[in-house]
C-alpha cells in the first residue's frame, strides 16, 4: 500500500519517474502496474518489473531506491542494497529489532549516498507548521507534549504479515515509531525512560492464520521522560475510526500551548496571559492530498529526499532517527508486557 503512495508522489516531483518495481508477489506487481497506468505522464514502457531485488540491482536501471517491503524483510534487503552506491529512502520502521536497527545504523556510517528513513509524519503540513512555531518560541520552554491517534484497525496486507509481532516489531514499533520520532523532533531532546500500558482489546481477535491468532496490540498509552525534564505521552486507539480527527497533538510550554488536529488542519495557539486563543488553518494542495493517505507528508518528504540527492546535503531523517524510534517503541512494548518503567539505557 505504501509503495503505491510512493509511486504516485514520485510523479508529482520535477524530473523523477519510476523505472523499476520489485516484489516477490505477482499481485503486488500488478497493483503497481495499475497505479502507474492511472498516472498522467507515466511512461510504462520505461518501467521494468522484478521479483528479486538482487536482479533489479544487477540490472542497473535505477538511480535511487525506495524500500517499502514488510518490516521484517528490511534487514536482509538492506544488507544487499547497502553494497550499492544508490541513495535510499527506507520506510519505517527501519527494522523490527534493536539488533538489526543498530547494525544498519553502523553500516550507514560508511555509506556515502543519502540514507533516509521514512518517518514522514513530521512532514504533515499542519504538524510541520506547528513544529516551526514551537521552535520559534511560540510556547516558550517546551514542557509537556501529548499525541493522540484514534483511528481504524490495521488494514489487510499480503500474507497478513502485519497481524503478528514477529513480523512488525509490535504495534508500538510498526505504527508508533512515527510518534516517538515526533516526540524527539519536537522536543529536540533524547528520551531516558518509557512507561506504557496496552494490549489487544477488540481488533483481530476472531481471526486465525495457519492455526495462529494475531497478537498485535490495538490500543495503549506510553509516557516518555526526556533528558531535559520534558514529558511526552502517546494515546493510541485502533478501534476509533469514528473519530472526527485522527491525530491530535498538543504542546505546552511555560508561556503558551499549541494544538493541531489532523485532518482538520487547524493550529490553535493559546497563551497563558492574556487568555486569547488564535487559530491558523494550514491548507494542502488537493493533488498532494490525492496522492496518498498521510495528509501530504509523503510528497514533502520526497521533495527533501530529492533535494538531498541533487544537492549533496545530509538526510534530514537519519538512520539514527530510525533506530531511536524503534528503540523507544520496543521500550514501550517491554513496559506494557512486563508492567514496569523501562530505562532507555537497558536497550543501548
Amino acid at each position: 500500500m505504501m509503495a503505491q503512495e510512493h509511486i504516485r508522489n514520485i510523479y508529482l516531483l520535477d524530473g523523477a519517474s519510476v523505472t523499476a518495481v520489485c516484489d516477490p508477489v505477482q499481485t503486488s506487481l500488478s497493483w503497481s502496474e495499475s497505479t502507474l497506468r492511472s498516472i498522467d505522464g507515466a511512461d510504462l514502457s520505461q518501467v521494468q518489473y522484478f521479483t528479486d531485488h538482487r536482479d533489479m540491482l544487477a540490472a542497473g536501471v535505477v538511480d535511487a531506491l525506495i524500500i517499502a517491503s514488510p518490516n521484517n524483510t528490511h534487514i536482509d534487503v538492506l544488507r544487499d542494497t547497502l553494497q550499492t552506491d544508490l541513495p535510499h529512502l527506507v520506510e519505517k520502521p527501519l527494522c523490527t529489532t534493536l539488533e538489526d536497527a543498530l547494525e544498519i545504523e553502523e553500516r550507514v556510517k560508511s555509506f556515502d549516498p543519502v540514507f533516509w528513513v521514512g518517518l514522514e509524519y513530521r512532514y504533515m503540513p499542519p504538524v510541520a507548521r506547528m513544529i516551526e512555531r514551537a521552535h520559534a518560541g511560540d510556547v516558550g520552554a517546551m514542557k509537556m507534549l501529548s499525541i493522540r491517534e484514534h483511528r481504524f484497525p490495521f488494514l489487510p496486507k499480503i500474507g497478513n504479515w502485519n497481524r503478528f509481532n514477529e513480523n512488525t516489531g509490535g504495534t508500538f514499533v510498526e505504527k508508533c515509531c512515527h510518534f516517538f520520532d515526533l516526540m524527539r523532533f519536537i522536543l529536540q531532546d533524547e528520551p531516558v525512560a518509557v512507561m506504557g500500558m496496552g494490549g489487544q482489546a477488540v481488533n483481530h481477535r476472531s481471526e486465525e492464520y495457519d492455526g495462529r491468532k494475531p497478537d498485535i496490540f490495538d490500543h495503549g498509552f506510553a509516557v516518555v521522560e526526556f533528558t531535559g525534564g520534558a514529558k511526552a505521552q502517546l494515546d493510541l486507539c485502533m478501534f476509533a475510526e469514528g473519530s472526527e480527527n485522527q491525530e491530535e497533538i498538543s504542546l505546552v510550554g511555560d508561556t503558551a500551548k499549541l494544538e493541531v488536529k489532523i485532518p482538520e488542519g487547524v493550529i490553535t495557539h493559546m497563551p497563558r496571559r492574556p487568555k486569547n486563543p488564535t487559530h491558523e488553518t494550514v491548507e494542502i494542495d488537493e493533488k498532494v492530498l490525492e496522492a496518498g493517505s498521510h495528509f501530504g507528508s509523503s510528497f514533502f518528504q520526497h521533495l527533501d529526499f530529492q533535494k538531498a540527492i541533487r544537492e549533496g546535503t545530509p538526510p534530514l531523517v537519519t538512520a539514527y532517527d530510525g533506530r531511536m524510534s524503534v528503540q523507544m517503541g520496543l521500550a514501550a512494548q517491554i513496559s506494557m508486557t512486563e508492567r514496569r518503567w523501562v530505562e532507555m539505557s537497558e536497550l543501548a
